[in-house]
């Protein structure tokens, strides 16, 4: 039996880190490793161990695990951020490269890392501008592979975090779904489970190269996870 596959996740206490440590729970196949600022609270059953760090020594955090590949799944929101647009940079962007920048320092050949649909360094808007700034950075940083997922609207349980028109968008998704065809399929929302099961599946691939994974591929990524063995 080979080894598992050693699976560093920054962004553990988020919504699509919580969906990883989920998807993950019980898979003998793989093995992950949580590094976060703060204690978290595990699912029954999950085997994942945490590490508890400042960020600026997560690199030595990735030089002891030493893991195959990184997910960083790390993110805030723009009411968290208290609608700052620094302070918003300062976790989707700045922490995000430095995270990616530690993990290459110290040996990590793979990255999969949770963008947005429509992220473009060149857009006006400031979230996908910040989001393609970020994508054209990582691509800069030297990873032998990396994969960039691009999840439209994300359904899943945030609490009290989401904006009224967030949550009503949520509701109606399943039903607009049905109405984006063509090159509107990659703004169809997507569980949050879905993006966690991609991004597992990702973490195994090996061939190197850059890759870029919206709605639809995202979705034959999830469904590609192999089942849990009995």
């Amino acid at each position: 039996m080979s080894d598992p596959l050693k699976i560093a996740l920054v962004g553990a206490t988020g919504l699509i880190g919580k969906a990883i440590v989920r998807q993950s729970t019980g898979r003998e196949d793989m093995r992950l490793f949580g590094v976060a600022r703060r204690e978290m609270a595990l699912p029954t059953g999950a085997r994942m161990e945490l590490f508890i760090a400042d960020p600026h020594n997560w690199g030595d955090v990735f030089a002891d695990i030493r893991p195959d590949v990184l997910i960083s799944a790390l993110g805030t929101t723009w009411k968290k951020s208290g609608r700052d647009e620094a302070a918003f940079r300062a976790v989707d962007q700045e922490l995000v490269l430095d995270t990616a920048r530690a993990a290459q320092q110290y040996g990590v050949k793979r990255l999969v890392s949770v963008s947005s649909i429509g992220a473009d360094p060149q857009a006006k808007s400031f979230y996908p501008k910040v989001k393609g700034e970020v994508e054209r950075d990582l691509l800069k940083i030297g990873f032998d592979r990396l994969d960039i997922l691009r999840p439209g609207l994300l359904r899943g349980t945030r609490g009290g975090d989401r904006r009224l028109a967030e949550r009503v968008g949520i509701a109606v998704s399943p039903i607009s779904n049905l109405f984006m065809q063509g090159s509107l399929r990659k703004f169809r929302s997507i569980r949050d489970d879905d993006v966690a099961r991609a991004a597992l599946t990702l973490s195994s691939r090996k061939a190197a190269g850059k890759f870029v994974h919206e709605h639809d591929a995202l979705i034959r990524a999830a469904n590609s996870l192999p089942d849990l063995q009995d």
